[in-house]
């Protein structure tokens, strides 16, 4: 049966040359980086090469990359690092409502520690105001953490905006790159990013390694000691070889990024197009500041769940939306966001393309899923009351169809 991997949001094929680059330092250059003969040395070069080419990557300094396990990591070192170096100028901290778990849950455990959080709203786009930000902003606001682009609808943030809110009011500016890293241009100074997150296996790189821009001047109190590693900021062994192919992942993503995107643009327009065809089907987030990989939608009358599941049997790998909370079966806190009732939001589907994606597998894509959603509503409930022309309630009683 033919596979075509669509769910590139989750996770993405490791490039032909990073796995080039990582194989020596398994098998050949495998010393510690830490370590003081030839064998340290030589992994000690390759960490710095590549820590030079992920600063290359978003218009940083190499002396202003710390490398972690991900991007989890690099956003609880974020917002943890900044919280706890910063007590004495104060407790505050701005953030959205549509943020990834890594950072949502590290704000309420940061609350339970005393902390004060403002979670900014969003539209019915998915798209922040600055305006909003700069309200939200008190003396005691020590860090505004807004991501870049939303992992779930693909929205891109007006973070050029955000940021220059922040830096006129003297905060640190932290943003999500996860992503965006290789689907469009990040540049740390024109956003006035004092603090960016990003993770290599989103733009074809190692699984468990990512990396936080930390901006000069940016205080940072380590979340994680013991030997000192990364300027002290970020104690363990490091991962030569996922460090080495992060850097190469960052050069290759570079250097294709315009072409890349033009073909994945091309492709999620079509996905788009044709699939809004189908009968109470609509796109969720913005339709035009949206990242070029990303297509969103709702089926009225079914559950995401059972479309992946049936879709996964036709060989289409999709999910309803971030990987990280596809297993709660619980309603997308992005799509609530937006505005839409419940019982809407359990009908999501997230398709995201790669460069490896071609129109061949979208067509592939587009065969199967009109089938797929009939076949589904077919055995629907709510769908035979929505053709009925019933009002639909939510778990809320409210009436919403």
């Amino acid at each position: 049966m033919r596979r075509i991997y669509i769910d590139n949001s989750a996770s993405s094929r490791v490039d032909d040359e990073v796995v080039r680059e990582m194989l020596p330092y398994f098998t050949e250059n495998y010393g510690n980086a830490s370590s003081l003969h030839s064998f340290g040395s030589e992994a000690k070069e390759a960490m710095e090469k590549a820590r030079g080419k992920v600063a290359a990557f978003i218009g940083a300094k190499a002396s202003e990359i710390i490398f972690t396990a991900g991007g989890t990591e690099s956003d609880n070192m974020a917002l943890r690092g900044v919280a706890y170096a910063n007590r004495a100028k104060g407790n505050h901290i701005i953030t959205s409502n549509i943020e990834h778990p890594a950072v949502l849950e590290t704000c309420m455990a940061l609350e339970r520690e005393g902390f004060a959080m403002s979670y900014v709203k969003v539209d019915g786009e998915g798209l922040v105001d600055a305006a909003d930000v700069a309200k939200a902003i008190t003396p005691k606001t020590v860090l505004v953490s807004i991501m870049h682009a939303n992992n779930e609808i693909g929205t891109v943030q007006p973070v050029e905006e955000i940021g220059k809110v922040c830096r006129e009011k003297g905060v640190a500016f932290h943003t999500d790159a996860v992503q965006s890293a290789g689907k469009i241009p990040i540049d740390v100074r024109k956003i006035s990013a004092g603090l960016l997150t990003l993770t290599a296996h989103k733009f074809h790189g190692p699984k468990g390694v990512g990396a936080l821009f930390v901006g000069e001047g940016v205080r940072l109190q380590p979340i994680i000691t013991g030997g000192g590693h990364e300027k002290g900021l970020r104690s363990s062994t490091e991962n030569v070889p996922g460090i080495a192919g992060m850097g190469k992942a960052c050069e290759v993503a570079g250097r294709d990024l315009e072409k890349n995107a033009a073909k994945m643009r091309k492709m999620r327009d079509r996905l788009v197009g044709e699939t809004l065809k189908i009968e109470e089907t609509y796109l969720n987030g913005s339709r035009e500041k949206r990242l070029p990989h990303n297509a969103n939608f709702r089926f009225l009358g079914i559950e995401g769940e059972s479309l992946v599941m049936m879709l996964d049997e036709k060989g289409i790998a999709a999910s309803t939306g971030s990987a990280c909370s596809s297993k709660k079966l619980q309603a997308s806190h992005v799509l609530l966001a937006l505005g839409l009732p419940e019982w809407q939001t359990h009908g999501s589907l997230r398709l995201t393309l790669s460069k490896y994606n071609t129109q061949e597998e979208v067509a592939g894509v587009l065969e199967i899923l009109p089938g797929v959603v009939s076949r589904l509503r077919g055995m629907s409930p709510v769908w035979r009351r929505i053709k009925a022309g019933e009002r639909i309630e939510d778990s809320y009683g409210k009436h919403v169809h």
